[in-house]
């Protein structure tokens, strides 16, 4: 298991890059949050799925036997993303003089389409909060049971002191600097106390509530994916995936109550991976922030979803990337010079793993493919593997049947479908011959400045823009120096 390069994954707990070690041998069990469904998807909702998508394919292309979960919040998730206020499916519902039900439905339908037109493979478990409220009571009843609750008018709380290394995952183990943004409710212990179960106010009665022995109410938002991915993966799995935004209270409140309720002595979840921020003019794409470009904005201004998945695979899914009218067109266009050069191979063979696409290879073209495998392996490095492609795909040294390998196992890792893209004309002016060394230079002197300010993304983005027009990018102590690919 694993062929070619060992997989490296950058473990958010600890910060540090670290080998996968599944806890079965020949599979992995991934967990991945998703989304709270009460608007419609924007684009920033989407990274995460495009990222532990491309984590997925490099497990399958590696022979793992996967199994994925990705959860449908449908309540519990309050207005504000604390402990108080109505729920976000409630207030859309109101709002709408629907019911949650209809609000849940219509937006879980939008979210499954805006992920099959980006090409995300369906999760093999798509679960909804409210189908698992009674396991969620009984979860919360085992914690209570092991000492690790205090009852509230506003409902049953999980007290952060008693967790023995709350906080870990966001580098705070001090549960008191994890106070920040945080609602807190009269007679908590400490600001960083999360609710387990909310009870119903006084003054309102939900829509959705049920009954439980802290009196009626909803689970509290982080409970269910400590309940579902236990009910569906088992107590103990390999990977969690979300959002970065997750990574200093959600995931970290996952984990204390998790292991309060398992009382085994281990981690809960070995591995944690996020994703950083898809931004717009500098700031975070949110609906709090009013700026929710959603997929069918981008298709109805004539980019294809395909090429949103493109622009996105041209930044490390660690950097923060900032969506720009300029960075969707070089996106698009790059993309389509990809798609007309592998049209031109004829069908491609059904490559999905590295045993498949290494036999039959040369020597050089073997070559390309464990550098195409290495720049996955390293903790998913799909700049790189754009480029790689790009410079195969020019190689006079490859022949055509190599080449169809090649692009068929790159595409497979990117979760590219290329289809829709080559039904367009590809304008071929980025060609070498028809570079203009200024437009080069300016492209090299944008990559160097991005790298000076850490902007590892952009740097990436552009590196692979060059790639797309022949242009190869070294880096040298002197600074970059480029020529064209042969």
């Amino acid at each position: 298991m694993n062929p070619g390069t060992e997989i490296q994954l950058y473990n958010s707990m600890g910060r540090a890059l670290v080998p996968l070690t599944p806890l079965r041998e020949g599979s992995v069990r991934l967990y991945s949050c998703g989304l709270t469904v009460y608007s419609d998807p924007h684009l920033g909702n989407l990274r995460p799925y495009v990222f532990s998508d491309s984590l997925r394919r490099l497990l399958e292309w590696k022979g793992y036997a996967v199994e994925q979960v990705v959860n449908i919040t449908d309540v519990g998730h309050a207005v504000g993303d604390g402990d108080e206020g109505e729920d976000k499916v409630e207030w859309t519902a109101r709002a709408q003089r629907v019911t949650p039900q209809e609000v849940a439905e219509h937006y879980t339908a939008l979210f499954f389409q805006d992920l099959e037109a980006v090409n995300v493979l369906p999760a093999h478990h798509s679960p909804r909060a409210s189908a698992y409220v009674e396991q969620m009571i009984e979860f919360a009843k085992v914690i209570e049971k092991h000492g690790y609750t205090y009852l509230l008018p506003a409902g049953l709380y999980f007290d952060t002191a008693k967790s023995p290394g709350y906080g870990k995952l966001a580098l705070m183990p001090n549960a008191g600097q994890l106070e920040g943004g945080r609602v807190s409710s009269e007679g908590k212990r400490s600001p960083a106390d999360f609710a387990i179960w909310r009870s119903d106010p006084p003054d309102q009665r939900r829509i959705m509530r049920w009954d439980s022995p802290w009196g009626p109410g909803v689970p509290g938002w982080h409970l269910e994916c400590s309940v579902m991915s236990i009910s569906l993966l088992g107590p103990h799995f390999d990977i969690h995936t979300g959002g970065v935004d997750h990574r200093q209270i959600h995931h970290v409140n996952e984990i204390a109550q998790s292991e309060a309720y398992l009382q085994d002595g281990q981690d809960w979840v070995p591995i944690w991976m996020h994703n950083e921020f898809l931004l717009q003019g500098g700031a975070k794409i949110s609906k709090s922030a009013g700026k929710m470009p959603t997929l069918r904005d981008l298709t109805s201004d004539g980019y294809p979803a395909m090429a949103f998945r493109y622009f996105l695979l041209t930044g490390h899914y660690r950097s923060q990337m900032d969506l720009t009218d300029q960075g969707l067109q070089s996106a698009l266009s790059s993309a389509r010079r990809l798609a007309h050069r592998v049209a031109a191979l004829g069908p491609l063979p059904d490559i999905r793993t590295y045993e498949q696409a290494r036999s039959g290879l040369g020597e050089n073209a073997l070559a390309v493919l464990n550098s195409i495998d290495a720049a996955m392996s390293e903790d998913l490095n799909t700049p790189r593997v754009l480029a790689d492609l790009q410079v195969a795909l020019r190689s006079a040294d490859l022949a055509r049947d190599e080449l169809a390998v090649l692009a068929a196992a790159a595409l497979w890792l990117l979760g590219l479908d290329l289809s829709t893209l080559a039904e367009e004309p590809a304008s071929e002016s980025g060609a070498p011959e028809g570079i203009a060394a200024e437009q080069v230079e300016a492209l090299v002197r944008a990559r160097e400045q991005a790298r000076t300010s850490k902007q590892w993304g952009e740097a990436d983005r552009l590196r692979e823009e060059l790639a797309a027009l022949g242009v190869q990018v070294i880096d040298t102590a002197e600074g970059s120096r480029w020529s064209i690919a042969p």
